[in-house]
């Protein structure tokens, strides 16, 4: 049927009014750190100093955010990716994150590393309603949106973690006694809560000893030899990779052969069993939720193809075996996927609320069956993880995947 000449225009200037009206509701928002050619991205890394194997994590990342712009970045705009080198100090922290955020103007803080220098920044980031976002630690405290919804963690937490081992002892080794080597700072007393936690009333009978270090400290070898002497027959080590290192060769040195739990951030082939000597870690445990590049099994998947092939192209000097390089890889991936979410709204807000409605979203180099969930009020994207046991020159998964929340 043919429209009359005056019903024609009255839908064309209908189409005009809703092609304008969608135009205005469409309208690009930016803050400070973002335009239609570039999205600054604030980062802090121990680059130096006790923790320094964990600098890897930044590399990558920098790599990482050189492919995106390679491919031409994300909905046409490049990233500038600004990194700078907090050795691990609370106070050099504040002083480079007042200077990327004041001086540099970045319009957010991505993957800062460590629990004490990002509870360092933490209240002034929130402050300036500016996000603190996938920070690179697992204490509990990145989680609490009603407190710091500018604060907003990535990996499972370090008492999640802790609650996975105990539930593991309390199955496999019910009369352990443990002896616990903490770091003395909030990553290392939340491992040892969520052991204690895990272990209720059973837990002031089986650990049967604490040493805690200063990362200061050339060595935990004294702690090591005082652990061997309480008769512990479990031992817990809450390091860094640094001394994680130390420990395995002082326990070899020493003759003592405990059931050995190492955390997660130190499980790294690369930085820490390697250093230390594969004939010294055989048995370990640990867990883990992201893929070992070692691990034969992972040889033709999809996923650790990506990684490799990413290595090879923008981070050649990046070493596969090391832990780090796998974390940054799948934490530089999940902020690509928030900031396409985000669109051309490029405010704080939406990318705090975009990063805050993660459904199901699988980097490449996490575990099948472990995905990225977020909601407004559960800041926690990754909470399980599966055990697993270092034999020759790489870890075997075994069991289940195993959730950190407390059983009730």
């Amino acid at each position: 049927m043919n429209l009359s000449p005056i019903l024609r225009i009255a839908a064309f200037a209908t189409a005009v009014i809703a092609l304008t009206s969608g135009g205005a509701l469409a309208q690009k928002k930016y803050d400070a750190g973002a335009s239609d050619s570039e999205i600054k991205i604030g980062n802090i890394m121990p680059y130096s100093g006790p923790a320094s194997a964990f600098g890897v994590i930044g590399k990558t990342e920098e790599a990482y955010f050189k492919k995106i712009n390679a491919e031409g970045g994300i909905n046409g705009r490049k990233i500038s990716f600004i990194s700078y080198d907090d050795a691990y100090s609370p106070p050099k922290a504040v002083e480079q994150i007042h200077k990327l955020v004041e001086d540099d103007e970045v319009l957010l803080v991505f993957n800062p590393l460590g629990t004490p220098s990002n509870s360092a920044i933490q209240k002034y980031l929130n402050a300036k309603e500016i996000p603190q976002l996938f920070v690179a630690s697992g204490a509990s405290k990145w989680n609490a949106p009603s407190s710091f919804p500018w604060t907003m963690g990535w990996q499972p937490s370090y008492q999640g973690e802790g609650r996975i081992y105990a539930k593991y002892l309390l199955r496999e080794k019910p009369d352990a006694k443990i002896g616990v080597l903490f770091q003395n700072d909030d990553f290392g007393k939340d491992y040892l809560k969520g052991l204690k936690d895990a272990l209720g009333e059973k837990a002031d009978a089986m650990i049967v000893a604490e040493e805690s270090y200063e990362t200061s400290e050339p060595s935990v070898d004294t702690h090591i030899v005082k652990l061997k002497a309480s008769g512990a027959d479990v031992f817990f080590s809450v390091t860094t990779p640094k001394f994680a290192a130390q420990a395995i060769k002082k326990l070899a040195e020493i003759d003592w052969h405990p059931m050995h739990l190492l955390v997660s951030i130190s499980a790294s082939v690369g930085s820490v069993i390697q250093p230390a000597g594969y004939e010294n870690s055989q048995g370990i445990l640990s867990a883990a939720y992201d893929k070992d590049a070692a691990d034969p099994q992972w040889n033709n998947d999809p996923g650790m193809k990506k990684f490799t092939e990413f290595l090879q192209q923008y981070y050649p000097d990046g070493n596969k075996l090391d832990s780090s390089t796998i974390y940054g890889y799948g934490a530089a991936q999940t902020l690509v996927k928030v900031l396409q979410m985000c669109g051309d709204d490029l405010t704080r807000a939406n990318v705090m609320k975009q990063a805050a409605s993660l459904r199901d979203f699988q980097p490449d180099t996490l575990l099948p069956g472990i995905r990225i969930n977020t909601t407004p009020d559960d800041f926690a994207p990754i909470q399980q993880l599966r055990m697993m046991r270092f034999k020759g020159q790489n870890w075997e998964l075994f069991g289940d995947i195993m959730s950190g929340e407390m059983e009730r």
